[in-house]
């Protein structure tokens, strides 16, 4: 919205006007109204939370301290979600496709996460929204995504041309500054189905390469295969996240941290200079999402005063299904999708130790006739806390751990 104003009053000699189309000045701008905003008006949502009666029903799981959080008020991903939305409406280019892509994902699933919440506070339904309806949910979410990605001129990426013997093809052009002839590689804007792969040396992997049997037919068979993967990312991350939101703090400061991570891969993607000094995959247009993930790192930091231990608020699904979802599309849309696994460690490990605690339990049931369990209790954070880890412990030592998985992923750029 400020950038248009911007475009409107270009022509007029306004002091400090020149630095709104600036992508820095403007995510500087949305993180600070972000916490603001979670902040200032996080604090009055929490009391209307509670005056509402707005309480999560907490079951005795017998864990350290539990039931004395019962009372505290839940549906707080609304302050999130106002935190994520209003900055980016008022700083981003909302012609940006990528720009419109995210703000519909943050509002579908935290539309998805809302109903759940509603369902279970004012229903009285523990189960919440039926699961086959979530999942309903975040297949639309990766089709539209796909669908998006696949028909939209405005999503292409930057590729270099090769001649007839499959070299990269050079052209003469001249030099602005020196006037002399120089030698350049020839590039062009194309529909691809490439994306990032770590620690190999060309850096990049493409999904029509899992489909070179089928011919022809390969141009558009990679597209159904690129489409079942970003549905998979997206159903897995977001449920992960739901599953980490289980102790004061812990989801809200590992997305943060995912969250900053995906920025910098935004930006120095989305900036020529720096992807050809990488030798990175060039995203023309990638950089305006730095202004989206700058009021998301607003609104998790904002929204973790509230909800750092012993928290004054949660989430609930609203938050928490939303959050998942916009670190799997945003990582899709920059192409850096194949890193998640690196990058979101902890939800992949607070998934995995779900998965593998009910796949044992099962197995053991039909083998020996009772369920044995691997951990004291899935999620894995609550077998810390069964081993008697306090939680702040538990939530600080799981943030070290997600940092330093994103530092590996931002080596991941020169280690190849």
């Amino acid at each position: 919205m400020f950038y248009w104003l911007y475009t409107l009053l270009a022509d007029y000699d306004i002091p400090g006007l020149g630095m709104l189309p600036g992508i820095t000045f403007r995510s500087a701008a949305a993180i600070i109204l972000s916490l603001i905003i979670t902040t200032v008006f996080g604090k009055k949502m929490i009391r209307l939370l509670q005056q509402k009666q707005i309480d999560e029903d907490i079951r005795d799981l017998g864990l350290e301290g539990q039931m004395q959080k019962k009372g505290t008020p839940t549906m707080g991903g609304i302050i999130i979600l106002m935190g994520i939305i209003i900055p980016t409406l008022l700083f981003a280019r909302l012609d940006n496709v990528y720009i419109l892509l995210m703000l519909i994902t943050t509002a579908f699933l935290g539309m998805i996460g809302f109903i759940d919440d509603y369902i279970k506070v004012f229903k009285k339904n523990k189960q919440g929204l039926a699961g086959k309806f979530k999942i309903l949910g975040q297949v639309s979410l990766g089709l539209l995504v796909v669908a998006t990605l696949f028909f939209s001129d405005d999503v292409k990426v930057r590729e270099h041309v090769r001649d007839d013997n499959g070299e990269f093809a050079t052209m003469q052009t001249i030099d602005p500054e020196t006037g002399e002839a120089i030698e350049v590689f020839v590039t062009e804007d194309v529909k691809s189905t490439k994306t990032t792969i770590p620690f190999i040396k060309k850096n990049e992997f493409d999904y029509g390469w899992l489909v070179p049997f089928a011919g022809e037919a390969a141009r558009w068979l990679k597209w159904v295969v690129y489409a079942l993967a970003i549905i998979l990312i997206i159903t897995a991350v977001s449920n992960a996240a739901n599953l980490t939101d289980g102790i004061d703090g812990l989801a809200t400061g590992t997305s943060a941290i995912s969250g900053a991570t995906l920025g910098i891969l935004a930006y120095v993607s989305g900036n020529i200079i720096y992807a050809d000094y990488l030798n990175i995959m060039y995203i023309p247009n990638i950089g305006e999402l730095t202004i989206f993930i700058a009021a998301f790192i607003g609104a998790t930091v904002g929204f973790l005063w509230y909800n750092s231990y012993p928290a004054q608020v949660f989430m609930g699904d609203t938050g928490s299904l939303a959050l998942g979802g916009i670190l799997a599309v945003f990582s899709i849309i920059i192409r850096k999708e194949i890193l998640i696994p690196l990058l979101c460690g902890i939800f992949l490990i607070e998934n995995l130790s779900v998965i593998i605690q009910v796949s044992w339990f099962k197995f053991t049931k039909r083998k020996y006739g009772e369920g044995r369990r691997v951990f004291l209790m899935s999620p894995i954070h609550h077998h810390f806390q069964k081993k008697g880890f306090p939680e702040p412990k538990i939530v600080t030592r799981f943030w070290i751990v997600g940092i330093v998985l994103a530092v590996v992923t931002l080596a991941t750029l020169k280690v190849r």
